[in-house]
């Protein structure tokens, strides 16, 4: 990767809806080379999907609760169900498995404290846990789903 694709891919977190015209304008190549950079850079896997933020609060969906999971299984059964389980709720938008006191969190986006409640209640009732932590989220001070490529290079 040089520096034509990490400037393709930075323009392209900003705004994935450019036409190759414009993205090739702001990267500095003409079309067919900017093209051919980005299909490069698609089909070895440096572009997962392009998508579009929503407004969270302009649709309803006020409430982030951060779910910190321990579990005392820690075996490929357990973890294919807890797999099966999470993929069953569109609340829960992203999952890590930790290093740490944790073992899991989950970042739940929904509309209420009941809504949560309820997601909770049929999500524990699927997946046997050790011990379940949730974390409402007062304020969103930085929300951003740009990588650091500069970091990346070193």
């Amino acid at each position: 990767m040089d520096d034509f694709d990490r400037k393709i891919l930075s323009i392209l977190q900003d705004d994935s809806s450019l036409s190759v015209a414009q993205l090739s304008e702001r990267v500095g190549l003409s079309s067919t080379p900017c093209w051919r950079r980005l299909q490069k850079l698609e089909r070895e896997g440096y572009i997962d999907g392009r998508v579009t933020l929503l407004n969270q609060s302009k649709i309803g969906l006020d409430l982030t609760v951060f779910v910190m999971i321990r579990t005392n299984q820690h075996n490929t059964a357990w973890l294919e169900k807890f797999n099966v389980a999470v993929s069953k709720f569109p609340e829960i938008v992203e999952v890590n498995r930790l290093a740490g006191e944790y073992d899991y969190i989950l970042k739940v986006i929904t509309k209420s404290n009941s809504s949560y409640d309820a997601f909770y209640k049929k999500f524990i009732d699927l997946i046997e846990l050790n011990d379940v932590t949730s974390c409402f989220s007062m304020e969103q001070i930085k929300r951003s789903t740009k990588l650091p490529l500069d970091a990346a290079r070193s």
